[in-house]
């Protein structure tokens, strides 16, 4: 039984602190990852207007954001133009790379694809995401081989300028299995591996779940026989839950589980189911984010 572990990085200080401190514990356990780095500028700190929002409110107060996160990536941005990560942080996202993990692109400026999306055309998009390409190939010496956008925040827009790039495969989207999208009746290149676990930000404090119970809820959710694919967050896990993470590795390997890059998922399929990206509302979040239609009508 596989677990495909996708692990986000959307801030300086998730790169600066999370991303080492997650290189040392995937050594620990023998395990490699898919790392997806967001490189331009962070503005996360930007977000904050959602409060605003009732939500993303009752998300941030529910999870405890700020002594999860830290005010200093609650306030990125802000007032002045945040760092840009890829320049910043070049030794630390390089050295997942040179550990064999898995290289992804997350975002160029994760708060803007996160906040504009909506409005966002087709030239903006192919913007962001050669931006962002061209800085993590320049970083790691090679291109990345996938993509996952911030937020499951992807249209159809997205995923015909994602034909654009050399991307093996992509993780835009939750749902249930992997599958190649079809936009306006053509079958796109780039299949999509979903996300089919909720995150740490999702589920904490909802339902009874707590830091104690909060591992053996997700390894109760991953089921042999059937895709599974977990998101984490290098801010998250790699810093203020750490332990929490080095304990769900030793669980996981108790039970059998094989904790792998989400690559390995899809490294022996021939040919994939056709499917679409839908907008549609999860439970934990604010907004909408995208699905796989056939998971949202089953």
């Amino acid at each position: 039984m596989k677990l495909g572990l996708r692990i986000d990085v959307d801030t300086y200080r998730g790169t600066r602190l999370g991303v080492p401190a997650l290189c040392d514990t995937l050594a620990i356990h023998g395990v490699k990852g898919s790392f997806f780095f967001s490189v331009g500028p962070d503005n996360m700190g930007r977000h904050l207007w959602r409060l605003l929002k009732p939500a993303f409110l009752i998300k941030m107060l529910r999870s405890k954001a700020a002594s999860l996160y830290g005010w200093d990536i609650l306030l990125r941005g802000t007032f002045f133009p945040g760092p840009v990560i890829g320049k910043k942080c070049a030794t630390e996202i390089k050295r997942a790379s040179d550990e064999g993990h898995e290289i992804g692109l997350h975002a160029w400026d994760h708060h803007a694809w996160q906040a504009d999306i909506d409005s966002m055309n087709a030239d903006a998009q192919l913007y962001h995401l050669k931006k962002g390409f061209n800085l993590l190939e320049e970083t790691c010496g090679e291109a990345p081989t996938c993509s996952a956008v911030p937020g499951w925040k992807a249209n159809d827009t997205t995923l015909l300028q994602k034909e654009k790039l050399p991307f093996k495969y992509n993780s835009d989207c939750r749902g249930n299995s992997a599958f190649i999208p079809a936009v306006a009746g053509q079958k796109l290149r780039q299949p999509q591996i979903p996300v089919t676990l909720p995150t740490y930000d999702e589920v904490i404090g909802r339902n009874g779940i707590t830091n104690s119970t909060y591992n053996e809820h997700i390894l109760s959710l991953i089921k042999p026989g059937q895709l599974n694919v977990l998101t984490i967050h290098a801010e998250v896990e790699g810093i203020v839950c750490r332990n929490l993470f080095d304990d769900f590795l030793c669980k996981a390997k108790q039970r059998g589980i094989e904790v792998v890059p989400t690559t390995e998922l899809i490294e022996h399929a021939e040919e994939f189911p056709e499917d679409a990206l839908v907008p549609h509302m999860l439970p934990g979040r604010e907004g909408w984010i995208a699905f796989q239609q056939t998971s949202v009508c089953s």
